[in-house]
């Protein structure tokens, strides 16, 4: 994830997902841009994505809902 970017963007690079967001990286703010951001490229709700880790890092670990 790259927060405090000039757009939001989705990327599969060599078989990860990196996502861009303007939102900053203070207050969670950034956090919630990766879910809605994920969200809508996966055409889900956003309640059906979980931050279980990397809150404060780069990398993280999304749980999705299905079904």
């Amino acid at each position: 994830m790259t927060p405090g970017a000039s757009r939001d963007e989705v990327k599969i690079v060599d078989g990860a997902v990196h996502l861009r967001v303007t939102a900053p990286p203070a207050d969670g703010a950034a956090n919630a841009a990766v879910l809605k951001l994920l969200a809508a490229a996966l055409a889900l709700p956003p309640r059906d994505l979980t931050l279980l880790r990397g809150g404060s890092a780069r990398i993280k670990l999304i749980g999705v809902a299905l079904g």
